[in-house]
Protein backbone atom coordinates (compact mmCIF):
# COMPACT_ATOMS: atom_id res chain seq x y z
CA UNK A 1 0.00 0.00 0.00
CA UNK A 2 1.71 3.47 -0.72
CA UNK A 3 1.71 5.58 2.80
CA UNK A 4 0.64 8.94 2.81
CA UNK A 5 2.84 10.19 5.03
CA UNK A 6 4.91 11.39 2.99
CA UNK A 7 2.77 12.90 0.56
CA UNK A 8 3.04 16.27 -0.66
CA UNK A 9 -0.45 17.35 -2.28
CA UNK A 10 -3.05 18.22 0.13
CA UNK A 11 -6.61 17.49 1.07
CA UNK A 12 -9.01 20.34 1.49
CA UNK A 13 -9.06 22.77 4.85
CA UNK A 14 -6.66 20.44 6.65
CA UNK A 15 -3.07 20.71 4.20
CA UNK A 16 -3.12 17.06 4.23
CA UNK A 17 -1.51 15.75 0.74
CA UNK A 18 -4.64 14.48 -1.58
CA UNK A 19 -6.41 15.89 -4.44
CA UNK A 20 -9.98 17.12 -3.39
CA UNK A 21 -11.73 14.52 -5.47
CA UNK A 22 -14.53 14.33 -4.30
CA UNK A 23 -14.33 16.95 -6.97
CA UNK A 24 -13.63 15.24 -9.61
CA UNK A 25 -17.55 13.98 -8.40
CA UNK A 26 -17.35 15.39 -12.11
CA UNK A 27 -15.22 13.23 -13.84
CA UNK A 28 -18.10 11.00 -15.25
CA UNK A 29 -20.29 13.85 -16.20
CA UNK A 30 -21.47 14.31 -19.46
CA UNK A 31 -24.37 15.29 -21.63
CA UNK A 32 -25.12 13.13 -24.09
CA UNK A 33 -28.62 10.73 -24.31
CA UNK A 34 -28.91 7.79 -26.47
CA UNK A 35 -31.19 8.67 -29.02
CA UNK A 36 -35.24 7.61 -27.39
CA UNK A 37 -38.46 8.68 -28.03
CA UNK A 38 -39.65 8.02 -24.61
CA UNK A 39 -41.36 10.83 -22.51
CA UNK A 40 -43.03 10.29 -19.23
CA UNK A 41 -46.15 12.26 -18.15
CA UNK A 42 -46.55 10.95 -14.50
CA UNK A 43 -44.51 9.87 -12.06
CA UNK A 44 -44.87 8.34 -8.38
CA UNK A 45 -44.35 11.27 -5.33
CA UNK A 46 -40.72 10.77 -3.82
CA UNK A 47 -41.50 9.36 -0.09
CA UNK A 48 -39.66 8.88 2.81
CA UNK A 49 -38.14 12.70 2.98
CA UNK A 50 -37.53 12.94 6.77
CA UNK A 51 -39.65 16.09 8.30
CA UNK A 52 -37.79 18.50 9.87
CA UNK A 53 -39.04 20.21 13.27
CA UNK A 54 -38.55 24.32 13.31
CA UNK A 55 -38.46 25.95 16.22
CA UNK A 56 -40.22 29.70 15.69
CA UNK A 57 -37.90 32.86 15.04
CA UNK A 58 -38.49 35.45 18.06
CA UNK A 59 -40.67 37.59 17.71
CA UNK A 60 -38.79 40.73 17.80
CA UNK A 61 -36.65 39.74 14.47
CA UNK A 62 -39.97 38.45 12.30
CA UNK A 63 -39.96 41.53 10.21
CA UNK A 64 -36.35 41.06 9.38
CA UNK A 65 -36.04 36.75 9.47
CA UNK A 66 -39.10 35.46 8.67
CA UNK A 67 -40.12 31.69 9.41
CA UNK A 68 -38.92 28.91 7.19
CA UNK A 69 -40.76 28.10 4.29
CA UNK A 70 -41.53 24.13 3.28
CA UNK A 71 -37.74 22.82 3.36
CA UNK A 72 -38.74 19.31 2.00
CA UNK A 73 -41.03 20.42 -0.96
CA UNK A 74 -38.24 23.39 -1.69
CA UNK A 75 -41.36 25.61 -2.13
CA UNK A 76 -41.32 29.21 -1.11
CA UNK A 77 -44.26 31.71 -0.99
CA UNK A 78 -43.41 34.72 -2.55
CA UNK A 79 -44.55 38.14 -1.02
CA UNK A 80 -46.38 40.57 -2.64
CA UNK A 81 -43.46 43.30 -3.88
CA UNK A 82 -40.90 41.20 -2.77
CA UNK A 83 -37.86 40.01 -4.19
CA UNK A 84 -36.90 37.51 -1.65
CA UNK A 85 -38.08 34.41 0.03
CA UNK A 86 -37.09 31.76 2.69
CA UNK A 87 -35.20 32.99 5.95
CA UNK A 88 -32.31 32.15 7.77
CA UNK A 89 -31.68 28.93 10.09
CA UNK A 90 -29.39 26.86 12.04
CA UNK A 91 -28.72 23.40 12.99
CA UNK A 92 -26.35 22.33 15.90
CA UNK A 93 -23.75 19.33 14.76
CA UNK A 94 -23.78 16.25 16.28
CA UNK A 95 -20.96 13.53 15.73
CA UNK A 96 -20.85 11.99 12.37
CA UNK A 97 -22.65 14.65 10.55
CA UNK A 98 -21.27 16.21 8.06
CA UNK A 99 -21.95 19.79 6.32
CA UNK A 100 -22.95 17.99 2.52
CA UNK A 101 -25.49 16.06 4.56
CA UNK A 102 -26.74 18.92 5.81
CA UNK A 103 -26.80 20.82 3.04
CA UNK A 104 -28.42 18.11 0.62
CA UNK A 105 -31.02 17.73 3.41
CA UNK A 106 -32.37 21.41 3.16
CA UNK A 107 -31.74 21.73 -0.22
CA UNK A 108 -28.74 23.25 -0.16
CA UNK A 109 -25.42 22.78 -2.45
CA UNK A 110 -21.69 22.40 -1.13
CA UNK A 111 -21.09 25.80 -2.12
CA UNK A 112 -23.98 27.78 0.01
CA UNK A 113 -23.32 25.68 3.25
CA UNK A 114 -19.43 26.28 3.11
CA UNK A 115 -19.51 29.66 2.32
CA UNK A 116 -21.72 30.27 4.71
CA UNK A 117 -19.53 28.51 7.00
CA UNK A 118 -16.13 29.15 6.20
CA UNK A 119 -13.94 28.18 9.62
CA UNK A 120 -15.83 24.91 9.89
CA UNK A 121 -14.64 21.77 8.28
CA UNK A 122 -17.18 20.33 5.86
CA UNK A 123 -16.08 16.99 6.05
CA UNK A 124 -14.89 16.52 10.14
CA UNK A 125 -17.68 19.00 11.72
CA UNK A 126 -16.60 19.68 15.71
CA UNK A 127 -19.94 18.01 17.47
CA UNK A 128 -21.73 21.09 19.02
CA UNK A 129 -20.87 23.57 16.15
CA UNK A 130 -23.82 25.28 15.06
CA UNK A 131 -24.20 25.28 11.15
CA UNK A 132 -25.78 28.33 9.22
CA UNK A 133 -28.44 26.85 7.08
CA UNK A 134 -28.33 30.03 4.54
CA UNK A 135 -32.32 29.40 3.03
CA UNK A 136 -32.55 32.80 1.72
CA UNK A 137 -32.71 33.64 -1.43
CA UNK A 138 -32.74 36.50 -3.42
CA UNK A 139 -34.85 36.24 -6.87
CA UNK A 140 -32.44 36.64 -9.93
CA UNK A 141 -33.36 39.62 -11.95
CA UNK A 142 -34.95 37.57 -14.84
CA UNK A 143 -38.75 36.91 -15.11
CA UNK A 144 -40.21 34.65 -13.55
CA UNK A 145 -41.66 32.26 -16.11
CA UNK A 146 -40.21 28.76 -16.20
CA UNK A 147 -36.91 27.60 -15.27
CA UNK A 148 -34.47 30.39 -14.29
CA UNK A 149 -30.95 29.08 -13.72
CA UNK A 150 -27.97 31.47 -12.07
CA UNK A 151 -24.96 30.09 -12.27
CA UNK A 152 -23.19 32.50 -10.11
CA UNK A 153 -25.21 31.08 -6.85
CA UNK A 154 -25.73 27.32 -8.89
CA UNK A 155 -28.62 27.65 -7.84
CA UNK A 156 -32.54 26.82 -9.66
CA UNK A 157 -35.65 28.72 -9.93
CA UNK A 158 -38.60 27.05 -11.14
CA UNK A 159 -41.69 29.18 -11.47
CA UNK A 160 -44.54 27.39 -12.58
CA UNK A 161 -48.00 29.17 -13.99
CA UNK A 162 -50.27 26.79 -11.79
CA UNK A 163 -48.87 28.73 -8.95
CA UNK A 164 -47.72 32.35 -9.19
CA UNK A 165 -46.86 33.36 -5.52
CA UNK A 166 -44.67 30.48 -5.25
CA UNK A 167 -41.07 29.50 -6.56
CA UNK A 168 -39.31 25.94 -6.01
CA UNK A 169 -35.70 26.28 -5.94
CA UNK A 170 -32.92 23.33 -5.89
CA UNK A 171 -28.94 23.69 -6.12
CA UNK A 172 -27.02 22.84 -8.89
CA UNK A 173 -23.93 20.96 -9.62
CA UNK A 174 -22.75 22.91 -13.18
CA UNK A 175 -19.71 23.29 -15.57
CA UNK A 176 -16.37 23.09 -14.69
CA UNK A 177 -13.57 25.54 -16.05
CA UNK A 178 -13.33 24.98 -19.53
CA UNK A 179 -16.90 22.84 -19.92
CA UNK A 180 -18.97 26.11 -18.68
CA UNK A 181 -22.46 25.21 -18.84
CA UNK A 182 -23.35 28.26 -21.17
CA UNK A 183 -25.24 31.55 -20.78
CA UNK A 184 -28.95 31.59 -22.93
CA UNK A 185 -32.51 31.00 -23.56
CA UNK A 186 -33.77 27.91 -24.59
CA UNK A 187 -36.41 25.62 -23.82
CA UNK A 188 -36.76 21.68 -22.20
CA UNK A 189 -37.38 19.66 -25.99
CA UNK A 190 -37.64 16.11 -24.23
CA UNK A 191 -38.15 14.14 -21.13
CA UNK A 192 -36.15 11.05 -20.64
CA UNK A 193 -36.62 8.25 -17.98
CA UNK A 194 -34.05 5.79 -17.66
CA UNK A 195 -30.92 7.58 -20.25
CA UNK A 196 -28.51 5.99 -21.57
CA UNK A 197 -25.62 8.22 -21.61
CA UNK A 198 -23.70 8.59 -24.65
CA UNK A 199 -20.38 9.28 -23.87
CA UNK A 200 -18.80 12.28 -25.69
CA UNK A 201 -15.43 10.82 -27.54
CA UNK A 202 -13.97 13.98 -25.77
CA UNK A 203 -14.57 12.26 -22.70
CA UNK A 204 -13.57 9.07 -23.48
CA UNK A 205 -9.82 10.69 -24.77
CA UNK A 206 -9.82 12.64 -21.04
CA UNK A 207 -10.38 9.52 -19.38
CA UNK A 208 -7.94 7.42 -21.60
CA UNK A 209 -5.03 9.25 -21.32
CA UNK A 210 -5.49 8.92 -17.19
CA UNK A 211 -5.75 5.07 -17.40
CA UNK A 212 -9.45 4.65 -17.47
CA UNK A 213 -10.80 3.86 -20.82
CA UNK A 214 -14.93 4.38 -21.07
CA UNK A 215 -17.55 2.47 -22.87
CA UNK A 216 -19.31 4.37 -25.71
CA UNK A 217 -22.80 4.37 -23.72
CA UNK A 218 -23.32 3.49 -20.16
CA UNK A 219 -26.72 2.08 -19.24
CA UNK A 220 -29.07 3.43 -16.64
CA UNK A 221 -28.06 2.45 -12.91
CA UNK A 222 -25.67 3.02 -10.72
CA UNK A 223 -22.79 4.67 -12.41
CA UNK A 224 -24.92 6.52 -15.36
CA UNK A 225 -23.73 9.92 -14.22
CA UNK A 226 -26.93 11.34 -15.92
CA UNK A 227 -28.87 9.93 -12.99
CA UNK A 228 -32.68 8.27 -13.15
CA UNK A 229 -33.93 12.25 -15.23
CA UNK A 230 -32.85 13.87 -17.98
CA UNK A 231 -34.12 16.85 -19.59
CA UNK A 232 -32.69 17.83 -22.56
CA UNK A 233 -32.50 21.39 -23.96
CA UNK A 234 -32.83 23.09 -27.31
CA UNK A 235 -28.82 24.11 -27.33
CA UNK A 236 -26.14 21.74 -28.06
CA UNK A 237 -25.69 18.25 -25.81
CA UNK A 238 -26.77 20.11 -23.04
CA UNK A 239 -29.30 18.47 -20.26
CA UNK A 240 -30.58 19.22 -17.02
CA UNK A 241 -30.45 15.75 -15.28
CA UNK A 242 -29.89 13.78 -12.23
CA UNK A 243 -26.58 12.11 -11.24
CA UNK A 244 -25.09 9.51 -9.46
CA UNK A 245 -23.18 11.56 -7.47
CA UNK A 246 -25.23 13.93 -5.66
CA UNK A 247 -22.35 15.53 -3.62
CA UNK A 248 -21.00 17.32 -6.21
CA UNK A 249 -24.56 19.48 -6.22
CA UNK A 250 -22.87 23.10 -5.20
CA UNK A 251 -19.90 22.55 -7.43
CA UNK A 252 -18.45 23.00 -10.96
CA UNK A 253 -17.86 19.33 -11.99
CA UNK A 254 -19.57 18.89 -14.77
CA UNK A 255 -18.45 18.81 -18.84
CA UNK A 256 -21.45 21.51 -18.89
CA UNK A 257 -24.88 19.84 -17.48
CA UNK A 258 -27.14 20.95 -14.83
CA UNK A 259 -27.08 18.41 -12.05
CA UNK A 260 -29.69 17.95 -9.43
CA UNK A 261 -29.95 15.74 -5.95
CA UNK A 262 -31.67 12.71 -7.39
CA UNK A 263 -34.89 13.65 -5.58
CA UNK A 264 -34.88 16.78 -6.54
CA UNK A 265 -34.88 16.21 -10.47
CA UNK A 266 -37.62 13.82 -10.03
CA UNK A 267 -39.78 16.14 -8.70
CA UNK A 268 -38.79 18.88 -11.44
CA UNK A 269 -39.39 16.79 -13.65
CA UNK A 270 -42.80 16.04 -12.88
CA UNK A 271 -43.56 19.25 -12.65
CA UNK A 272 -41.97 20.69 -15.76
CA UNK A 273 -43.19 19.87 -19.73
CA UNK A 274 -41.90 20.33 -23.05
CA UNK A 275 -41.81 23.60 -24.12
CA UNK A 276 -41.11 25.02 -20.57
CA UNK A 277 -38.86 28.03 -21.58
CA UNK A 278 -35.31 28.06 -19.55
CA UNK A 279 -32.88 30.81 -19.04
CA UNK A 280 -29.40 30.44 -18.03
CA UNK A 281 -27.60 33.80 -16.33
CA UNK A 282 -24.61 34.61 -14.16
CA UNK A 283 -25.53 37.17 -11.76
CA UNK A 284 -23.09 36.96 -8.97
CA UNK A 285 -24.46 40.56 -6.99
CA UNK A 286 -28.34 40.64 -6.64
CA UNK A 287 -30.81 43.74 -4.42
CA UNK A 288 -34.09 43.39 -3.55
CA UNK A 289 -36.50 45.07 -1.32
CA UNK A 290 -38.36 43.24 1.60
CA UNK A 291 -41.04 45.87 2.62
CA UNK A 292 -39.08 48.92 3.70
CA UNK A 293 -35.76 46.99 4.01
CA UNK A 294 -33.47 46.72 0.74
CA UNK A 295 -31.07 43.95 0.78
CA UNK A 296 -27.72 42.80 -1.05
CA UNK A 297 -26.93 38.76 -1.97
CA UNK A 298 -23.01 38.91 -2.91
CA UNK A 299 -21.56 35.82 -4.30
CA UNK A 300 -17.72 35.56 -6.17
CA UNK A 301 -18.39 35.25 -10.19
CA UNK A 302 -17.07 32.39 -11.41
CA UNK A 303 -13.88 31.72 -12.76
CA UNK A 304 -14.60 32.56 -16.49
CA UNK A 305 -16.29 35.98 -15.66
CA UNK A 306 -13.83 37.05 -13.11
CA UNK A 307 -12.14 39.16 -15.25
CA UNK A 308 -15.71 41.39 -15.00
CA UNK A 309 -15.48 41.63 -11.23
CA UNK A 310 -14.78 45.01 -10.73
CA UNK A 311 -17.15 46.12 -13.17
CA UNK A 312 -20.10 44.60 -12.15
CA UNK A 313 -19.45 46.00 -8.96
CA UNK A 314 -19.27 49.36 -10.21
CA UNK A 315 -22.33 48.78 -12.17
CA UNK A 316 -23.37 47.56 -8.59
CA UNK A 317 -22.82 50.30 -6.93
CA UNK A 318 -24.70 52.52 -9.57
CA UNK A 319 -27.63 51.04 -9.00
CA UNK A 320 -27.53 51.24 -5.48
CA UNK A 321 -27.14 55.14 -5.45
CA UNK A 322 -29.94 55.32 -8.10
CA UNK A 323 -32.07 53.11 -5.91
CA UNK A 324 -31.35 55.29 -3.31
CA UNK A 325 -32.17 58.33 -4.64
CA UNK A 326 -35.56 57.01 -6.20
CA UNK A 327 -36.17 55.82 -2.50
CA UNK A 328 -35.02 58.36 -0.44
CA UNK A 329 -33.07 56.04 1.59
CA UNK A 330 -29.42 56.19 2.85
CA UNK A 331 -27.23 53.18 2.05
CA UNK A 332 -24.55 51.75 4.48
CA UNK A 333 -21.77 51.67 1.87
CA UNK A 334 -19.22 50.31 4.61
CA UNK A 335 -21.37 47.20 4.86
CA UNK A 336 -22.31 47.09 1.44
CA UNK A 337 -18.34 46.79 1.20
CA UNK A 338 -18.12 44.10 3.68
CA UNK A 339 -20.90 42.15 1.85
CA UNK A 340 -18.76 42.16 -0.93
CA UNK A 341 -15.42 41.23 0.30
CA UNK A 342 -17.53 38.25 2.54
CA UNK A 343 -19.04 37.22 -0.87
CA UNK A 344 -21.40 34.02 2.06
CA UNK A 345 -24.33 34.42 -0.25
CA UNK A 346 -26.35 35.51 2.64
CA UNK A 347 -28.56 38.34 1.70
CA UNK A 348 -28.24 41.02 4.10
CA UNK A 349 -29.77 44.52 4.69
CA UNK A 350 -27.93 47.53 3.61
CA UNK A 351 -29.70 50.50 4.63
CA UNK A 352 -27.89 52.66 7.31
CA UNK A 353 -28.67 51.22 10.90
CA UNK A 354 -29.93 48.06 9.91
CA UNK A 355 -29.00 45.03 11.59
CA UNK A 356 -25.58 43.43 11.01
CA UNK A 357 -24.97 39.80 9.87
CA UNK A 358 -23.77 38.66 13.78
CA UNK A 359 -27.29 40.04 14.79
CA UNK A 360 -29.24 38.25 12.24
CA UNK A 361 -27.03 34.97 12.92
CA UNK A 362 -27.38 35.49 16.90
CA UNK A 363 -31.08 35.50 16.21
CA UNK A 364 -32.10 32.90 14.05
CA UNK A 365 -34.68 29.78 14.52
CA UNK A 366 -32.64 26.66 15.12
CA UNK A 367 -34.04 23.51 13.29
CA UNK A 368 -33.99 19.79 15.17
CA UNK A 369 -31.46 17.52 14.16
CA UNK A 370 -33.51 15.01 12.61
CA UNK A 371 -32.56 11.01 13.35
CA UNK A 372 -30.64 10.72 9.75
CA UNK A 373 -29.98 13.12 7.11
CA UNK A 374 -31.89 12.36 3.70
CA UNK A 375 -29.42 10.26 1.94
CA UNK A 376 -26.77 10.20 3.75
CA UNK A 377 -24.25 7.06 3.34
CA UNK A 378 -24.47 4.08 5.85
CA UNK A 379 -21.43 2.37 6.43
CA UNK A 380 -22.31 -1.17 7.52
CA UNK A 381 -20.16 -2.84 10.43
CA UNK A 382 -16.95 -5.01 9.93
CA UNK A 383 -17.19 -8.17 10.80
CA UNK A 384 -14.22 -10.93 10.80
CA UNK A 385 -12.26 -11.78 7.70
CA UNK A 386 -14.24 -9.70 5.63
CA UNK A 387 -12.34 -8.39 2.14
CA UNK A 388 -11.71 -4.63 2.11
CA UNK A 389 -8.95 -2.45 1.46
CA UNK A 390 -6.65 -0.92 3.00
CA UNK A 391 -6.67 2.77 1.15
CA UNK A 392 -4.27 4.59 3.72
CA UNK A 393 -2.52 5.58 7.18
CA UNK A 394 -1.94 8.72 8.61
CA UNK A 395 -0.61 10.49 11.50
CA UNK A 396 -3.76 12.31 11.94
CA UNK A 397 -6.69 11.48 13.39
CA UNK A 398 -8.77 13.94 11.66
CA UNK A 399 -7.40 13.55 8.27
CA UNK A 400 -8.12 9.94 8.25
CA UNK A 401 -11.82 10.40 9.47
CA UNK A 402 -12.33 13.19 6.14
CA UNK A 403 -10.95 11.13 4.01
CA UNK A 404 -13.27 7.70 5.08
CA UNK A 405 -15.92 10.53 4.99
CA UNK A 406 -15.24 11.59 1.24
CA UNK A 407 -15.26 8.11 0.28
CA UNK A 408 -18.44 7.36 1.70
CA UNK A 409 -19.58 10.09 0.20
CA UNK A 410 -18.46 9.29 -3.47
CA UNK A 411 -20.88 8.13 -5.97
CA UNK A 412 -21.46 5.58 -6.43
CA UNK A 413 -20.86 5.46 -2.61
CA UNK A 414 -17.57 3.52 -1.78
CA UNK A 415 -18.25 2.48 2.29
CA UNK A 416 -15.01 3.85 4.39
CA UNK A 417 -14.09 4.55 8.15
CA UNK A 418 -10.86 5.08 10.31
CA UNK A 419 -9.51 2.70 12.54
CA UNK A 420 -6.82 2.89 15.02
CA UNK A 421 -3.61 0.73 14.63
CA UNK A 422 -0.30 0.58 15.82
CA UNK A 423 -0.24 4.35 16.63
CA UNK A 424 -1.39 5.38 13.13
CA UNK A 425 -4.75 5.79 11.54
CA UNK A 426 -5.40 3.43 8.62
CA UNK A 427 -8.69 4.54 6.01
CA UNK A 428 -10.84 1.27 5.54
CA UNK A 429 -13.05 0.71 2.69
CA UNK A 430 -15.70 -2.15 2.28
CA UNK A 431 -16.69 -4.91 3.11
CA UNK A 432 -16.79 -6.14 -0.60
CA UNK A 433 -18.86 -9.60 -1.60
CA UNK A 434 -15.92 -10.49 -4.08
CA UNK A 435 -12.36 -9.52 -5.11
CA UNK A 436 -13.47 -8.25 -8.84
CA UNK A 437 -16.35 -5.58 -7.00
CA UNK A 438 -13.09 -4.91 -4.44
CA UNK A 439 -10.57 -4.76 -7.53
CA UNK A 440 -12.93 -2.31 -9.10
CA UNK A 441 -13.66 0.27 -6.13
CA UNK A 442 -9.42 0.33 -5.89
CA UNK A 443 -9.17 1.35 -9.50
CA UNK A 444 -11.58 4.20 -9.02
CA UNK A 445 -9.87 5.00 -5.74
CA UNK A 446 -6.48 5.45 -8.18
CA UNK A 447 -8.71 6.71 -10.74
CA UNK A 448 -10.46 9.78 -8.70
CA UNK A 449 -8.12 9.96 -5.49
CA UNK A 450 -4.31 9.12 -6.94
CA UNK A 451 -4.10 6.51 -4.15
CA UNK A 452 -2.94 3.29 -4.54
CA UNK A 453 -5.58 0.85 -2.21
CA UNK A 454 -4.40 -2.77 -1.08
CA UNK A 455 -6.35 -5.47 -0.91
CA UNK A 456 -6.70 -7.19 2.29
CA UNK A 457 -9.00 -9.34 5.06
CA UNK A 458 -10.21 -7.55 8.31
CA UNK A 459 -9.29 -9.08 11.50
CA UNK A 460 -11.34 -7.97 14.58
CA UNK A 461 -9.23 -7.55 17.22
Amino acid sequence: MKSLKKTSASLPHTGIALPFVLLAVGLLSGCQLEPTTKNVLELPPITGFPQPTIAPPPDTVEEIQPKLADITAREFAIAKDSGIVGGLAEITVQAGDTLPDIARHFGLGYNDITIANPVINPWTPEAGARVMLPLRFILPDAPRKGIVLNLANMRLFYYSSKQPDAVFTYPIGIGREGWNTPLGQTTIVAKTVKPTWTVPESIRREHAAKGDHLPKTVPPGPYNPLGDYALPLGFGNYLVHGTNKPYGVGMQVSHGCVRLYPEDIEVLFKKTSVGTPVRIIHQPYMTAWDGDMLYLEAHEPLPKWAGQKERQQKSLLKQLRQTADERGVTVDWEKVDRILQRADGIPTPILTASPELPELVAQVPEVQHPEHFYGQPVVPELTDSDLVLIVADFDNELTAQQLAAMLSHQGPPIPARQIEKDGSYQVIAGPFKDQKEAESVAHRIKMDFEIDAKLGMMTIQ
